[in-house]
């Protein structure tokens, strides 16, 4: 039987200068997929959410300030009847139903976020968004450097990019600059390439990336 040909994605490789370096293929399984945007959506709105810190609180009459004793006898004054002036109706009083500490996480099934987080890098390389350099070494961590070599690979607007683990000096130079996310391949999630508009990867942290998610 005639073997069908395997059509694989390729994107250019750039080094650290701007200029291309030659191709690199990519895993279809984790950069071709068709984007579900619905996934996407369910993806956010679950590291959103568990980005909220939930302290929100109230006091509630147990908790403001008043004595315990009935303001005013029962019966014979003409007034409504009373039993504290810490009664949610009495001002300074407490609230009732108010919002109390809690947290606002929760959990989607692992194989959605999987296909989300595929469907956001899939995304950016039908969009040509997705930066990919060979390396990115610096000898000193200087925020100057690192700003060039974002301008040399096009790399303008909010960008995330994607280091190995051991580049210090990197990960030192970007952090001063506004528009700018660094994190390493374990790092990758779908708020952060869906919230910037450039995704820059190091080569050796894409393989970590496709090692992960294959």
């Amino acid at each position: 039987m005639r073997k069908e040909e395997i059509n694989m994605t390729k994107i250019a490789l750039h080094k650290q200068d701007g200029s291309q370096a030659g191709e690199v293929e990519l895993n279809d399984a984790i950069f071709a997929v068709e984007p579900n945007n619905n996934v996407i959506t369910d993806a956010v709105l679950m590291q959103r959410a568990s980005m909220r810190q939930g302290t929100h609180a109230v006091k509630n009459r147990s908790a403001v300030s008043g004595g315990g004793k009935k303001p005013w006898r029962q019966k014979g004054t003409g007034r409504a009847r009373q039993g504290s002036i810490r009664s949610p109706q009495w001002r300074g009083g407490g609230i009732v139903f108010g919002p109390t500490p809690r947290s606002y996480a929760y959990k989607m099934p692992k194989k959605a976020y999987r296909l989300a987080l595929k469907s956001a890098l899939s995304q950016k390389v039908m969009d040509n968004d997705l930066v990919l350099v060979d390396v990115l070494t610096f000898d000193a961590p200087k925020t100057k450097d690192f700003k060039a070599t974002l301008e040399n690979l096009n790399a303008n607007g909010k960008t995330l990019v994607v280091l190995d683990d051991d580049n210090t000096n990197a990960a030192l130079a970007a952090r001063n600059l506004e528009n700018v996310t660094v994190m390493t391949a374990k790092g990758v999630n779908v708020l952060d390439v869906v919230n910037n508009d450039k995704l820059v990867v190091v080569q050796s942290a894409l393989a970590q990336v496709e090692e992960v998610l294959a």
